[in-house]
């Protein structure tokens, strides 16, 4: 409960401090803020954890390890290719934190815990594969219409499209490779 409180108060906060700090008419801010894979994936995971919360415990093995994957690359990504972007300060700075690395971390942690590592199976890595592709044409076309990019490596009115091509696919290798890697770590570590 804690991590899924957790967990919405950086997203809803974090729509907050969106809306207070735009000049945009009302619908624009907020497609804009759910066009964020860093907003959608810590939704996702504020999610498993309320649901986890709740009671329901009988997660699908597997599930829990996809939405570690998705949550450790948001903030891989962010810590590599966006940190240095900006500073921000204030609140924004502790919602930041709490998006990009805390719930990653207590993410990772709680997967190590709880997830039932044995029962992950290779084969499941290429449906957590969907989500990154659905995002990927949401943004493209989205942004075709509006000219929005949430990310840099992503803005096609920029960089053009065969380059932000080239970026995505090794985005899809990094998701690939995490998704690997989870699997193959949560069958070496020993059961708890």
């Amino acid at each position: 409960m804690i991590f899924a409180l957790v967990g919405w108060f950086a997203v809803i906060t974090q729509l907050v401090l969106m809306l207070q700090n735009s000049v945009l008419p009302l619908p624009e801010p907020v497609i804009r803020f759910f066009s964020f894979f860093t907003i959608l994936t810590n939704i996702l995971t504020a999610s498993f954890f309320t649901a986890q919360a709740l009671g329901t415990r009988n997660a699908k093995a597997g599930t829990l390890t996809a939405v570690t994957v998705y949550i450790s690359i948001v903030g891989l990504v962010y810590q590599v290719l966006l940190r240095h972007l900006w500073a921000p300060t204030g609140m924004q700075k502790i919602v930041d934190e709490l998006l990009h690395s805390v719930i990653p971390v207590l993410t990772i942690l709680y997967w190590y815990l709880y997830e039932n590592r044995k029962a992950v199976s290779y084969k499941q890595t290429g449906r957590w594969l969907l989500y990154p592709l659905f995002y990927l044409l949401y943004i493209l076309v989205r942004g075709h219409f509006s000219g929005f990019y949430p990310y840099p490596f992503v803005d096609v009115s920029s960089l053009g499209l065969s380059q932000v091509l080239r970026n995505a696919f090794l985005l899809f290798l990094l998701f690939g490779g995490m998704s690997l890697l989870f699997v193959f770590l949560g069958r070496q570590l020993k059961p708890r």
